[in-house]
């Protein structure tokens, strides 16, 4: 009977500390959301069972001590923080100035100075990317300064070399200039269109390819605008002394560069731009049947009578030729 009472008395005890270990596994396991409890009282622990409490009390406080501390909201942060500028990848504006500008810097110089047609080595998409990066990191404003002194000081050049150009260069050296510019606009707008959306148009209320035809205008066209008329009035008083392509080319060009220039030539901007003159009215029919007759004879002074032939004998041969086919559709032979 002893032994059965001292083996169930035995049975209990474990069973008890079997539950008093599972609770404290699990205080342990939660210690980082709530404090373990206090320990209690000494008067209200046996005797017997001191040393097993305190053995106790160091497994619980070992276990707490090896589970996470509970995070603070510095630290969240602090992760947080680090985490974003891994992903995002940070450019500082010394990465800006050492890695990312010097790549927009040369494709703008090739794309400034190539020839039409001309094939220019250069990854687009790289350069895209370079702007949409330095867009998200909030480099638009140095980007946006930095752009406009580069064409600045390329302009500033090509305006210098335009006035080192002899009279009868000037004018295809003026439409070579202007047509390398306009054709480079239509790379470089798109390349920044990130810049352009997000920095220009929306802090600035402009438009970029506004902006930089402005700059072709106040460093090129308005330094040599005086220069260029007289020229081009007297090349259209020559026939072919300057081909009708580069004439137009250039007339439009600078139409859309200031259309108040039309007042310095209104006859000359006519002859490529439509509705540049009043209307014509009854009255001046016979001055402008004048104004035909003096260029016919004009023509012919300068040698293009023969053209003037071959023309009408193109016109001969055209009438001719439609009333066989009229005949032939009739069934006359």
């Amino acid at each position: 009977m002893e032994e059965s009472m001292e083996e169930e008395e035995g049975g209990s005890y474990e069973a008890m500390m079997d539950d008093q270990n599972h609770n404290n596994w699990e205080a342990a396991v939660d210690g980082f959301r709530q404090p373990p409890p206090p320990p209690p009282p000494p008067s209200s622990i046996p005797a017997a069972n001191g040393v097993i409490m305190m053995l106790k009390s160091c497994d619980a406080a070992a276990a707490v001590a090896k589970a996470p501390p509970a995070p603070t909201p510095s630290s969240t942060i602090n992760i947080n923080t680090s985490t974003s500028k891994f992903l995002m990848n940070v450019i500082t504006i010394e990465d800006y100035k050492s890695t990312y500008w010097p790549k927009l810097d040369g494709a703008i110089d090739q794309l400034l100075t190539q020839s039409p047609g001309d094939y220019i080595p250069i990854s687009y998409e790289q350069i895209y990317s370079c702007v949409y990066k330095c867009v998200c990191q909030q480099h638009s404003e140095q980007m946006y300064s930095d752009l406009i002194k580069k064409i600045t000081n390329h302009l500033e050049r090509v305006s210098k070399e335009l006035q080192a150009s002899p009279p009868d260069l000037y004018i295809e050296r003026f439409n070579l200039a202007l047509g390398q510019y306009m054709g480079a606009l239509q790379s470089i707008v798109p390349l920044f269109i990130y810049m352009n959306k997000f920095y220009i148009e929306t802090k600035l209320n402009r438009d970029l390819k506004d902006d930089l035809i402005k700059l072709f205008t106040e460093h090129v066209a308005e330094k040599h605008i005086y220069s260029l008329m007289p020229l081009l009035l007297e090349a259209q008083s020559t026939p072919f002394q300057v081909t009708p392509s580069t004439m137009a080319n250039i007339v439009k060009g600078l139409y859309t560069l200031r259309p108040e220039w039309v007042q310095m030539a209104p006859t000359l901007f006519s002859k490529f731009i439509p509705n540049i003159l009043p209307r014509a009215v009854e009255s001046e029919l016979s001055e402008y049947a004048a104004q035909d007759q003096k260029l016919q004879r004009e023509l012919i002074q300068n040698g293009f009578t023969r053209g003037d032939q071959s023309r009408k004998r193109a016109g001969d041969e055209l009438a001719y030729n439609s009333s066989s086919a009229c005949a032939s559709s009739r069934g006359y032979r």
